[in-house]
């Protein structure tokens, strides 16, 4: 299953990479797009799970850990963040 990263710009200006394990990623963020962190954070949840479920039919058994830990990395940061309308920028898609 080919792994897919994004580059995010977060409201601090902070540039992160963040991990997929399946480009399903790309069919929920735009590059170049402006989200608001609120919808940013929905889609994150909404693609890493459907990129973890890909990953479960695939090779059987349980979704991916490393995509479950990597969306509690950015719910962690974005809870750093009190304006929850702030802007998060999807920077690129990496494979």
């Amino acid at each position: 299953m080919p792994v897919m990263l994004f580059k995010v710009r977060w409201p601090d200006g902070s540039v992160e990479t963040h991990y997929s394990p399946s480009t399903v990623i790309q069919d929920f963020f735009e590059v170049g797009h402006t989200y608001t962190l609120a919808d940013f954070l929905d889609l994150c949840r909404t693609g890493l799970q459907a990129a973890s479920a890909r990953v479960a039919s695939v090779y059987g058994g349980s979704g991916c850990s490393r995509a479950m830990a990597q969306l509690a990395a950015i719910e962690a940061k974005a809870g750093r963040e009190t304006d929850k309308t702030a802007p998060v920028k999807i920077e690129a898609f990496v494979s």
